[in-house]
């Protein structure tokens, strides 16, 4: 999935900070539910405007910026 159909940033939607692409819900939430051990699942229970996959392709991307060149 590409990085467009994940998430962006418009100074116009939130202050520029980064949402999921198509929603208002930033990227950080997920990473937020995921660090108090909560699932993918309780995540989109809570904000099923973000698809599994995107939420999936977040933590690839992440993975391949900051982990796998490291």
């Amino acid at each position: 999935m590409d990085r467009a159909d994940v998430y962006h940033s418009d100074p116009d939607i939130l202050g520029g900070t980064p949402v999921f692409t198509g929603t208002r819900v930033p990227i950080d939430t997920l990473l937020v539910y995921l660090r108090k051990g909560k699932r993918i699942e309780d995540f989109r229970d809570d904000f099923p405007t973000v698809s599994r996959e995107q939420a999936e392709a977040l933590l690839e991307l992440a993975e391949q910026e900051l982990v796998a060149e490291t």
